[in-house]
């Protein structure tokens, strides 16, 4: 789940997701949706970037171009060895947490505080390591957000003394979520007491799927707003209702059964974060690539190629030459966009790319969307890998999307 835009006074979000009439049923969701979005979304990103590494085959001379979202997988491409790597995003709090990241990296002083920083995200000694270390090494308007007062009055820079991860629209949306479970004498955290992937599924089995056959719970995953947590605006919600001929509720049971029973709770750090709401703690604790110990070095000697602009990701394209840029990483942003806007965003990466170019991105529901959308004379320049594709979906540990699509320019 990623953005490329929130703030409703740049536009960027209203011309994705506005396409219904002001006062319509689907318009009225449509502006609730950009309201949500004015804010941190993502305390971390939901897009597995072990698959994006594997997918990209990054190389030392490449240039990934991404948006930004929660700032994970832009630090964790620093262990392929790129050569630069061009953040955009038009949220300002995921350019303030992604400047942070990149501060935190370069300027903390070892990896023990870097990972209670980031892997705890809940000590008060953070708050004193922001102002000695990190603090002198912002710009303004990045030391504004992080001293500035939340809609709740607390600092922002606050939430990493009292749990990072349960901030942001995500990170309510879970809390949500568990709170729902606990009306109904679950708690999610059982879960992760598991001791194998068998004994995950028995408790998924008996415990969590039950939930969706009740009667207020298949109600609620039937209004669109129920989902705007995830970052699903209502456009995208009726594409992944469409994924499953039982509903919505089918989709939403299947997804979460893959994050619950596919992989190893030891391999795989996004279900403790919906099942517990933060990183698991201790040596063996899944994390991802950027925050661990054998990466750490690294990151910190390689967090200079980060660039980290508050820009439209077809802008930047517009403002680069000809056959300069060899990796792009679009996460889901496509969902939200027009037949235009693809057109123009896939004209700026056509033009852009080098030989060997290669595009990754995801779809709430499983087909690639961009057949009968972008014009053949531009589509048929690229190779859709589609076999891959299939085996990156299955083995994306975040389990959310119906589909991640691989294309490469062809020779």
């Amino acid at each position: 789940m990623g953005s490329n835009a929130s703030q409703p006074r740049n536009g960027a979000v209203r011309n994705a997701v506005h396409r219904h009439e002001h006062l319509s049923k689907e318009g009225l969701l449509e502006r609730a949706f950009t309201f949500a979005f004015r804010g941190l979304v993502y305390a971390q990103i939901w897009e597995d970037p072990e698959v994006d590494m594997e997918a990209l085959a990054i190389t030392p001379d490449s240039h990934i171009v991404t948006i930004a979202s929660g700032g994970c997988n832009v630090l964790s491409y620093l262990t392929a060895n790129p050569a630069k790597i061009t953040a955009v995003d038009l949220n300002t709090a995921h350019i303030a947490l992604n400047k942070l990241k990149r501060a935190a990296a370069i300027h903390l002083p070892d990896h023990a505080a870097f990972h209670r920083f980031f892997a705890q995200a809940n000590r008060p000694e953070n708050v004193a390591a922001y102002k000695q270390w990190l603090r002198p090494h912002l710009d303004d308007a990045t030391r504004r957000y992080w001293e500035g007062r939340d809609l709740a009055g607390r600092r922002r820079i606050k939430g990493f003394a009292g749990g990072f991860y349960k901030r942001g629209l995500l990170g309510g949306f879970i809390g949500a979520a568990h709170l729902l479970a606990k009306l109904y004498r679950i708690d999610p955290r059982e879960l992760l007491a598991a001791k194998s992937v068998e004994e995950q599924r028995a408790i998924f089995e008996t415990r969590l799927a039950p939930v969706f056959d009740k009667k207020f719970v298949r109600w609620l995953i039937d209004q669109p707003a129920s989902l705007f947590g995830l970052g699903i605006p209502p456009a995208q919600y009726e594409a992944l209702a469409g994924d499953d001929p039982r509903g919505i509720g089918a989709v939403l049971r299947g997804r979460l059964e893959k994050l619950a029973c596919d992989f190893d709770l030891s391999d795989n750090y996004f279900a403790w974060q919906a099942f517990g709401r933060g990183y698991g703690q201790g040596a063996d604790a899944p994390l991802p690539p950027y925050l661990r110990a054998a990466n750490y070095d690294m990151v910190r000697d390689r967090a200079e190629r980060v660039e980290v602009r508050h820009q439209n990701f077809v802008e930047y394209l517009d403002s680069m030459p000809d056959g300069s840029l060899d990796r792009y990483i679009l996460l889901d942003a496509q969902d939200w966009m027009t037949d235009a806007q693809l057109t123009r965003l896939w004209t700026a990466i056509t033009r852009t790319a080098k030989p060997g170019a290669r595009v990754l991105f995801r779809t709430a529901a499983a087909p690639t969307l961009l057949p009968g959308r972008v014009p053949d004379a531009i589509l048929d320049r690229w190779d859709y890998a589609e076999t891959e594709s299939l085996d990156f979906t299955a083995r994306d540990r975040s389990a959310i999307y119906g589909g991640v699509h691989l294309y490469r320019l062809k020779p």
